[in-house]
């Protein structure tokens, strides 16, 4: 019986990939024909043609993205036949469905029909494969009735395979083993602020992106357009997930970690947490305002300007004036400056066409070519920036951090130690925690050109280039007596890039005023009150998915609890869900954790473990400059017990470097950081570069120096102590924080 079964199953499978074949094809040869149809034609064919290869493409990128594993379940039904549900939807020429896509409201039953509650399914199978070959299969048979008829296929069970499986240093999709309580968050409404709240390994991150790739599915054109933003914790955290979305059939979200959110501007980390806590307060938000207003001055005594020989006086009164007048219009800084200038160059030109009729009475010649003269004056000019300068964000934060005076004049309220952390160097690289300033500047500022008028006048002219090249081409053509299906204008049109051609995914990136559809935040405990403001101005429906946990708190800016990090910018729009059960950990690890957690003071979630590990946690203590020496020595046996798993080391700043030069010296380019790879089996980083992540070992190296330098907050270390799969061993010169001890432990 079992073999029938698994030669029916794979002859199945070798359909769909064959049907998979078959549509890779023809969209091939779809976006062949169209490339060869060239830039011809109307503007509209031009734009038709690339709106078509857009969408080939697409789709071939969607259609090689599902490769590996693209069935995974059958359902057999108590009406109709089978069902296989897969990664995408699939049909044959004549609409014959052959698959279902795993977001599809009937492939939800594979998820959540339980022997109490079937839905109506007799039997789930599930299909393990590698690559394009059926492996395994394996039943859970809901209808008893079904029991005496066929039976069922049992294995090691489809989630503990996955949760035993080395790690790769990718993070696999979760696509054939979602569990039904992560089944109903990730098919939650997207209206509104989802949270969702889950310990160590609970499967936060894989729900955020299969709740991103469900959306997409779902709202198809309400997020096409306005697209997915999804942001997580750190560069190595990107790298780690990049292959989920596509794995799942969708490739155009735009991911970016939180020092990306700038478009522009590389970041490096904020060192120092009492800079990144100050940074992160919404009082900043008024301290960026404030030197923006500072921008907009006016003088103390009146101000002559010399047009043409002729002295010209702008009084405080009149700059007040025009100043309030170019406030009360609501535009950003450099916009509202137009009506500024304005104002003040009207009413000297009438200044000056005073004092010209005053020295040529009776002569009625035009005299609008004073407007002009005023405009183009040095000296206006100079008095009008002085007054009101543009500027762009960089240079307004620039000067407001390098700058104490201003420094001093934007931050009434805070102390004088506070405004000394925040003075640093004019050449100073911007961090983690200046993306949200930089964003709110350029938000008050709106867009900087001091010469847009100069470029638009050169873009113009060299239109007008292109235009009689054009048509001197055109003049050929009927030269040779042949007929053009086109104008001059048409030409130059067509070989102009418009980024409307461009995807939503692709435009988004690169603009920073871009309204998203929808927003997924990962490791969102650690962002700060300006974080969330930037955020919150990307996604203006507030439609997001949030996911995180407060016990994992490392940030001095992060959050204490989720009411106080989110009520500032949702208020009470938003929801809360748990995850419960921890698929990752090991109890003995998860255990340990929780109790290093509570010794201190802490209560943390502690998710229901579904497995036991087979190694208890170890310690080594060492002599004092004894752990990078000791952690040499234990790598051979933790890399012989983990058997090709993938070892992380986790340390803090003073151990990071001289562990990383140690183990390199012995196993050379195996030795790498961030998430690993098929090349590098084993990773050194810091606590923060691991969230998010995970391994099947972990080495952490002084436990008591994370909290040290965390400031005694307990994320860091709590963090490091649930990443691994497997194995989890400390060495300490040092004390070992409590509760750690209770479990079995060895000394060297």
């Amino acid at each position: 019986m079992l073999e029938t079964d698994l030669a029916h199953e794979r002859d199945y499978v070798h359909g769909l990939y064959s049907r998979l074949d078959e549509l890779r094809e023809e969209k091939r040869a779809q976006l062949a024909r169209v490339r060869r149809s060239g830039a011809v034609g109307s503007i509209q064919n031009v734009s038709e043609r690339d709106a078509f290869a857009a969408l080939y493409e697409d789709r071939l990128a969607q259609l090689d993205a599902v490769e590996d594993r693209l069935v995974f379940g059958r359902l057999d039904l108590d009406e109709g036949g089978p069902q296989y549900i897969g990664r995408i939807g699939l049909s044959t020429e004549d609409l014959q469905r052959l698959m279902v896509d795993w977001r599809a409201p009937e492939a939800g039953h594979f998820y959540q029909a339980t022997a109490f509650d079937r839905q109506g399914v007799r039997r789930r199978r599930h299909l393990i494969l590698a690559g394009r070959e059926l492996k395994a299969m394996e039943d859970d048979v809901l209808d008893p009735g079904m029991l005496s008829e066929h039976g069922g296929h049992q294995g090691e069970g489809a989630l503990l395979a996955a949760l035993n499986s080395k790690r790769t240093g990718q993070m696999s999709d979760i696509v054939s083993t979602i569990q039904a309580e992560q089944d109903r968050i990730i098919r939650s409404t997207i209206s509104g602020a989802l949270v969702v709240q889950g310990g160590p390994g609970t499967g936060k991150t894989a729900v955020a992106l299969h709740r991103a790739a469900y959306l997409l599915y779902s709202h198809r054109e309400r997020l096409k357009s306005a697209g997915v933003l999804l942001v997580g914790p750190s560069s190595s955290f990107m790298k780690y997930i990049e292959r989920v979305l596509p794995s799942l059939g969708e490739t155009g979200v735009v991911m970016a970690s939180l020092g990306r959110l700038y478009p522009g501007v590389d970041t490096v980390a904020e060192h120092d947490p009492r800079v990144a806590a100050l940074k992160g307060r919404l009082a900043m938000a008024v301290v960026v305002a404030n030197a923006v207003a500072q921008r907009q001055r006016t003088f103390a005594q009146p101000r002559t300007v010399v047009v043409d020989g002729y002295r010209l006086v702008l009084s405080p009164r009149q700059v007040s004036r025009a100043r309030d007048k170019a406030r009360q219009t609501g535009k950003p800084h450099n916009e509202a400056r137009a009506t500024f200038v304005k104002i003040l160059l009207r009413e000297l030109t009438e200044q000056m066409t005073e004092k010209v009729l005053a020295s040529s009475p009776g002569n009625s010649a035009d005299r609008s070519y004073l407007a002009e003269d005023v405009r183009s004056s040095r000296d206006v000019r100079v008095a009008l920036n002085l007054a009101w300068m543009p500027v762009t964000p960089e240079k307004l934060l620039t000067d407001l951090f390098s700058k104490p005076a201003i420094l001093r004049a934007c931050t009434p309220g805070f102390t004088d130690e506070e405004r000394a952390l925040l003075v640093r160097a004019a050449d100073a690289r911007w961090t983690e925690s200046d993306v949200p300033l930089l964003d709110e500047a350029a938000e008050l500022l709106g867009e900087y050109d001091i010469h847009a008028g100069r470029n638009a006048a050169a873009a113009e002219r060299q239109r007008e280039r292109d235009l009689e090249d054009a048509k001197r081409a055109l003049a050929d053509i009927e030269h040779l007596e042949s007929t053009p299906n086109f104008t001059a204008e048409e030409i130059v049109e067509a070989n102009t890039l418009h980024d409307a051609r461009l995807g939503a995914s692709d435009r988004a990136r690169g603009d920073r005023t871009w309204a998203y559809g929808h927003v997924v935040v990962d490791e969102a405990q650690e962002l700060s009150h300006m974080q969330w403001r930037l955020l919150a101005r990307r996604c203006p429906l507030k439609s997001f998915t949030i996911v995180g946990d407060i016990a994992q708190t490392s940030s001095a800016a992060g959050a204490q609890s989720w009411a106080s990090a989110l009520t500032p910018e949702f208020g009470k729009h938003w929801r809360l869900e748990e995850l419960t059960v921890n698929y990752r950990t090991p109890s003995q690890i998860a255990e340990a954790a929780v109790r290093m957690a509570n010794a201190a003071g802490q209560i943390v979630s502690a998710p229901k473990a579904v497995r036991e590990g087979t190694w208890e946690t170890v310690i080594d203590r060492v002599a004092r400059d004894g752990v990078v020496p000791a952690l040499v020595g234990a790598l051979p046996e933790e890399l012989s017990l983990l058997d090709g798993g993938l070892l992380a080391v986790i340390a803090g700043e003073r151990q990071l470097a001289p562990a990383t030069k140690a183990l390199r010296a012995v196993y050379g380019t195996r030795v790498g950081g961030g998430s690993g790879s098929y090349e590098q089996d084993i990773v050194v980083i810091s606590p923060q570069e691991a969230k998010g992540l995970e391994f099947d070992g972990v080495v952490i190296l002084e436990p008591n120096e994370l909290l040290e330098e965390a400031h005694g907050r307990l994320g860091d270390l709590y963090v490091a102590m649930t990443r691994p799969t497997q194995r989890l061993r400390l060495i300490a010169s040092g004390p070992v924080p409590d509760g750690i001890e209770a479990v079995g432990s060895s000394t060297v």
